[in-house]
Parts: C-alpha cells; sequence; structure tokens
C-alpha cells in the first residue's frame, strides 16, 4: 500500500518502518506490518509531527503495540501473538517509556478498542462496531435488521 509521507518527515517513516518491518518479518505479519505502515504513515503527516520527538525505535516499539493492543495481540488464543515485554524487549526500550508512547499514538490518531480504522482485514468480521449502524437513533447491529435495510446500507457504504 502506497502512502504520501512529506518529503520532511520520509527519513524519520524510514528508519522506524524499517524496524517494524524486522520485527513483523520475525514475530507477526505482512497484515500486521501494513497497518503499523499506515499508523506510522499518519504520524508523519500529522503537522506538527510528533516523531520528530523522541527516538526511533521507541517509535517502532510504540507502534506495534497501538497496532496490537487494538487487535488483541497479547492474547494466546490468537495467531499471531506477543505479549508487550517481548515488543519492548525487541527493541530494547523500558516497558513504561513503550507504553506512554503507545498511548500517545492511540490518542493522536483516535485509536479505541474494536476502532474499524486500525482493526486488521482478516480481523474485520468479528469486529462488532463494523456491524453497527444508527437507525433513527438506535444502535442496530446491520446483521440482525431485515435483508431490505441491509441492502440500503451496503448501497451507503
Amino acid at each position: 500500500m502506497s502512502q504520501r509521507i512529506p518529503k520532511a518527515m520520509a527519513e524519520k517513516f524510514a528508519a522506524i518502518t524499517t524496524l517494524t518491518d524486522a520485527f513483523c518479518h520475525e514475530k507477526l505479519n505482512e497484515e500486521y506490518r501494513e497497518m503499523i505502515h499506515q499508523v506510522v504513515g499518519a504520524l508523519a503527516r500529522k503537522r506538527p509531527s510528533p516523531l520528530l520527538r523522541g527516538t526511533e525505535k521507541v517509535w517502532a516499539a510504540a507502534a506495534v503495540h497501538a497496532v496490537g493492543r487494538i487487535n488483541f495481540l497479547d492474547d494466546p488464543s490468537q495467531t499471531p501473538h506477543c505479549k508487550p515485554s517481548v515488543i519492548y524487549g525487541y527493541f530494547g526500550i523500558a516497558e513504561s517509556t513503550g507504553q506512554n508512547k503507545s498511548k500517545e499514538i492511540r490518542e493522536a490518531l483516535k485509536m479505541g478498542s474494536f476502532s474499524p480504522d486500525w482493526t486488521l482485514p482478516s480481523r474485520l468480521t468479528k469486529n462488532p462496531l463494523v456491524w453497527m449502524l444508527n437507525v433513527n437513533g438506535f444502535m442496530v447491529d446491520i446483521r440482525r435488521a431485515p435483508v431490505e435495510v441491509q441492502r440500503m446500507a451496503f448501497g451507503q457504504t
């Protein structure tokens, strides 16, 4: 997936994603790699970019953790899975530092639990927020709505 990265941030983006790519190659998968690139790209496009503060390895670890947290990476029933301590140990940073930077990323990008924009594509069908729709002021799981309502909703996407 190609992203538009400001020229001033291209070197920082490349440095961080080189680190995250190595982690994803060793511990995760291509789907995580692509989502982490989206996160780092979104941070690079912010004005001013928060990536200008701090080291690449801290941003790399925090980006992995932020995406992992939204996608339940620390749940052993998931494949792949990885505990935060493994992430932070891999990048050689303190857990408190990584947790704080991960929180900063999640707040900056409005990454909440089940955020459809930050959910891995393979997990979208299991994300309950993807199926929620506001109908006349009521939240409705569109999968339980009449077929004609589902068709109308699909037509609006």
